[in-house]
């Protein structure tokens, strides 16, 4: 139902250059096209049937009872927060995100306390576990947020244990992640409620939009509320409103669109997965930066949303000039994230800055930082694209390292 013969980009003759090579984008069809334009002859172009049936095949995709659609991932999130945390809450997240997922906690009237990360820039268990301990106001302490960075689980299991240990809700930010799994199970299925987004360079896309996926009613119901002002339908025309909520609804056109996509799901996945495996075999043991694809577990199924490197130590402070170079070459490389903490606004968050060995709880975000590049990877690239990236970040990694050896009196470390 979820997969079809989707013919993607192979060869450059089919897809032309880009002028610049996004780090991700769309693709998008005269399927695609053909459902929105079908929307749009239709009497409702919101509050219709379309979402319903998308919320219901989004459901049967991810094995959850209930899905609730929204016109972004940020009112998902609002959503799910007011839904399992009260005002005034303490809810432990990664500094290494969009800063949606610890604004949306500030819109709430809850405090994020940063833990860190690990290797594959996922929030890690130890880190959530040093912050519990250090954590004053415990009676106040009541979730923790991780993000499925560049489309790969964080370590639910652990996560979900540490939880059900503290009386914790468990929200995963799966932004990144429709359509990941791990052994078998969806992304979606593996904590208390999932958040993701349908965002234009998603692994599918409403263009704008968003979602949450849950196995709890009570959730569902009180999701529903917050995104349609609040609103429950009596009899008649008669309504009640119990309490605040906004209009945070997808439309009919989105719904359309999400839907034709949905169907392609599988074919978007299986083509990034390539390009990352063709990635993997170019960038083996090159004395440049290390990919943190290699190491993702067999029984994990990323969607690549980003395919990340972390440069070595040594080139740390070339990363600017590298970032440079590779966009005057046509390679739209990003940085996946900056520390949230390092923020204006989270400049007075909750420091849990040193642990029991006077050790600072953030360091790998700090270092990831300096280190993290994302790469172009989606399913819109050719061959002939993916070996001229491949060309081009060894070539300038090299041409920045000969640069630095050459400049004595330059360290990066």
């Amino acid at each position: 139902m979820w997969s079809q013969n989707l013919k993607l980009p192979k060869q450059t003759t089919k897809v032309k250059f880009m002028e610049i090579i996004p780090y991700s984008t769309q693709l998008i069809d005269e399927q695609d096209i053909a459902a929105v334009a079908q929307a749009l002859r239709s009497a409702l172009l919101t509050q219709g049937e379309l979402v319903e049936r998308f919320e219901q095949e989004l459901a049967d995709f991810l094995g959850v009872r209930y899905v609730v659609c929204f016109n972004s991932a940020t009112s998902a999130l609002y959503a799910a927060y007011r839904a399992c945390f009260s005002q005034g809450a303490l809810v432990i997240t990664t500094p290494i995100s969009f800063v949606a997922t610890a604004n949306m906690l500030l819109a709430c009237d809850c405090e994020p306390v940063f833990a860190d990360i690990g290797f594959d820039g996922n929030i890690s268990p130890e880190s959530i576990a040093r912050a519990i301990e250090k954590v004053d106001s415990k009676q106040r302490l009541q979730g923790i947020v991780s993000v499925d960075f560049a489309g790969k689980s964080a370590d639910t299991e652990s996560i979900r244990a540490i939880a059900k240990e503290h009386n914790l809700r468990f929200i995963a930010d799966s932004s990144h992640a429709f359509g990941g799994s791990v052994d078998g199970r969806k992304i979606g299925t593996l904590a208390d409620v999932s958040v993701f987004s349908f965002h234009a360079i998603k692994p599918i896309t409403t263009a704008e939009g968003g979602a949450i996926s849950t196995n709890d009613k009570t959730i569902y119901e009180q999701a529903k509320l917050v995104r349609s002002h609040g609103l429950v339908k009596k009899r008649l025309w008669d309504t009640q409103v119990a309490q605040m909520g906004f209009n945070f609804r997808l439309n009919e056109l989105q719904a359309a669109l999400g839907l034709s996509q949905l169907r392609k799901i599988q074919a978007f996945l299986e083509r990034r997965e390539e390009i990352a495996r063709i990635y993997d075999q170019a960038f083996a043991g090159n004395p440049y930066f290390t990919p943190t694809h290699p190491a993702i577990p067999a029984n994990h199924t990323s969607t690549n949303h980003l395919y990340p490197i972390l440069l070595h130590k040594e080139l740390y402070c070339a990363k600017e000039e590298i970032f440079a170079m590779l966009w005057e070459k046509g390679l739209g490389v990003q940085v996946h994230y900056k520390p949230i903490f390092l923020y204006e606004l989270y400049a007075n968050a909750i420091g849990l800055h040193k642990d029991s060995s006077g050790r600072d709880s953030r360091t790998n975000a700090l270092d990831w930082y300096q280190a993290e590049l994302s790469l172009p990877c989606h399913q819109v690239m050719s061959d002939e694209q993916v070996q001229y990236c491949i060309k081009q970040i060894l070539e300038i990694c090299a041409k920045s390292a000969n640069s630095l050896k050459s400049s004595p009196r330059i360290h990066c470390v």
